[in-house]
C-alpha cells in the first residue's frame, strides 16, 4: 500500500478512520507499523502519525537495539494479516483479491523460515506456488525448466534451498541437492495437476494453499523476538543463550529456534501458566516466565521455562488478551445454540479455564519428530513439585533464579487461591 504526499493527512486519523477513507475494510486485516527491529499491530484507535514519532521511545523501551541502529531505524505501515481473525473465516472468502494478499503472506512467511514446515509441507506449498504462477498444466520437463529459471529460493524455504553446508554436504555436491528439490518440486507439481485437472482456477489453488498453511499451529501469529538458556553441557558453555522467536495467537504460544527453523515448545492456553518479571538490578533482564507439565526421573512435575526479552511485558499482554477473546467467542457460541451441547460446553469453560494461565494439571506434552512439534528435551527449564506444603525445585543451582522460581510459583498459588 502507497499513500501518497497529499494524501499524508491520512496518516493522522485513527486506523478505523484510514480504513474507511482508502476503501479497505476488510475484517482479515489490519495496520501494522513495522521496521526490522520491532512489529506492532495497531488497533483501531491508533494514529500511526503518532506512533511513528513515538517509534524510537518503542524501541527503547522494547528492543536491545544500540543507539546507533535506533537512530537510522525507520518504521513502514503494512496492511496484512489480523492476528485475531479466526483462520476458519479464511477459507470461506471468495473475493481472489483477499485470498491473494492472504497468500502472499503466508508464502513470505514459509520462505523465510518464520513458519517452519516439515519437507512434505514446504514441497506441497512450492508446487501450489508454481501452479498459481505458471497454470497446472505443465509436463515434468516445463515443470522443471520453470523451476530452475526461477530459482529455487521462489518456492521452497531458504535455509532448504541453500542447505546446511557441512563436509557432507560439501561432498554430496550443490547440483546433486539442487536435481533432488527440483525432482520433489516436479512431483508434488504433479499430484496437484492430477488432483484439480490442468485448468483449476486460481481460487481453489489459492484456497489449498491456506489450507495446507492451516496445519501450522502458528500460523497468523504475532511473533516476539527473546532468548532462552542453553542447555548446559559444560563449564565453559554456562551462561549462553538461543535466540528464539515466540509466536503467539488465538490458537497458543510457540517458542522456535531461529536458527535451527524447528519448534521447541507449543502449548495452547489450557496447558500453560505465564507471568512476566521486571529487572531488579541493572544488568539484569526481561522475563517471561511459561509454566507447562513435564518429567523429572519419571516423576511428574511443574516446569518454567525463562525467556528473556525486552518485550517480556508485550507478549504477557497479548497472552492475556488472546485468553480472555477466546473465552468471549467460545462463551458466545455456547450462548447462541441454547441446546444440551450449548449447555455442556459452557460446563466445559470453567473446567478449562482452571487449567488455564494460572495452574492446574495438563496433559503431558509429546517429543516427536516433527519440526512442528515440542523439543522439551532441548530446553533448560526449571522443575518443581508441589505437594500442597512445600515446594521442591530443581534444575538451577543459582540462588537469584531459584528465588525468581520460588515468586512466579507463589504468584500462581496466590491467584489460584
Amino acid at each position: 500500500m502507497i499513500i501518497r504526499k497529499e494524501e499524508v493527512w491520512l496518516l493522522l486519523q485513527p486506523c478505523h478512520v484510514l480504513r474507511m477513507c482508502l476503501c479497505i475494510c476488510l475484517d482479515p486485516f489490519a495496520f501494522w507499523l513495522c521496521s526490522p527491529l520491532l512489529e506492532l499491530q495497531l488497533k483501531p484507535r491508533h494514529q500511526p502519525y503518532k506512533l511513528c514519532r513515538q517509534w524510537q521511545d518503542l524501541l527503547y523501551r522494547f528492543t536491545e537495539a544500540s543507539e546507533d541502529d535506533i537512530s537510522q531505524d525507520e518504521p513502514y505501515i503494512q496492511y496484512r494479516r489480523n492476528v485475531f481473525y479466526p483462520k476458519s473465516k479464511e477459507l470461506q472468502i471468495e473475493d481472489e483479491t483477499v485470498l491473494r494478499l492472504l497468500y502472499e503472506e503466508a508464502r513470505s512467511n514459509v520462505l523465510s523460515g518464520r513458519y517452519p514446515c516439515d519437507p512434505e509441507h514446504w514441497a506441497g506449498l512450492g508446487a501450489l506456488s508454481l501452479a498459481l504462477e505458471e497454470g497446472a498444466g505443465l509436463d515434468s520437463q516445463q515443470a522443471t525448466a520453470k523451476i530452475r529459471e526461477k530459482k529455487l529460493s521462489s518456492f521452497v524455504p531458504a535455509h532448504v534451498a541453500m542447505g546446511s553446508g557441512g563436509f557432507f554436504s560439501t561432498l554430496r555436491g550443490k547440483s546433486s541437492r539442487q536435481a533432488e528439490l527440483e525432482q520433489k518440486l516436479s512431483e508434488e507439481y504433479r499430484k496437484i495437476s492430477t488432483s484439480t485437472g490442468t485448468s483449476a482456477e486460481p481460487r481453489q489453488l489459492l484456497h489449498q494453499y491456506l489450507s495446507m498453511c492451516h496445519i501450522l499451529p502458528y500460523y497468523g501469529c504475532a511473533f516476539f523476538c527473546g532468548e532462552i538458556d542453553k542447555p548446559v553441557q559444560g563449564i565453559l558453555q554456562r551462561g549462553k543463550r538461543k535466540a528464539v522467536s515466540v509466536g503467539i495467537c488465538l490458537d497458543g504460544v510457540y517458542v522456535m529456534d531461529v536458527k535451527e527453523k524447528h519448534v521447541l515448545l507449543g502449548l495452547c492456553f489450557s496447558e500453560l501458566s505465564w507471568d512476566h518479571s521486571y529487572p531488579e538490578e541493572e544488568g539484569d533482564s526481561h522475563i517471561l516466565w511459561l509454566e507447562f507439565d513435564g518429567e523429572e526421573d519419571g516423576t511428574p512435575v511443574n516446569k518454567l521455562l525463562k525467556i528473556y526479552s525486552k518485550q517480556a511485558e508485550l507478549m504477557s499482554g497479548f497472552i492475556e488478551f488472546c485468553v480472555e477473546l477466546k473465552s468471549a467467542s467460545e462463551g458466545g457460541v455456547a450462548a447462541e445454540t441454547g441446546s444440551e451441547a450449548g449447555v455442556s460446553q459452557e460446563r466445559a469453560v470453567p473446567e478449562a479455564s482452571t487449567r488455564n494461565g494460572r495452574g492446574g494439571r495438563r496433559g503431558m506434552l509429546q517429543r516427536q519428530s516433527s519440526v512442528v512439534c515440542s523439543r522439551i528435551h532441548s530446553l533448560n527449564t526449571i522443575s518443581y513439585v508441589d505437594n500442597g506444603e512445600h515446594i521442591q525445585c530443581w534444575g538451577k543451582k543459582n540462588p537469584k533464579e531459584r528465588f525468581l522460581a520460588f515468586v512466579f510459583v507463589f504468584q500462581v498459588k496466590k491467584s489460584n487461591a
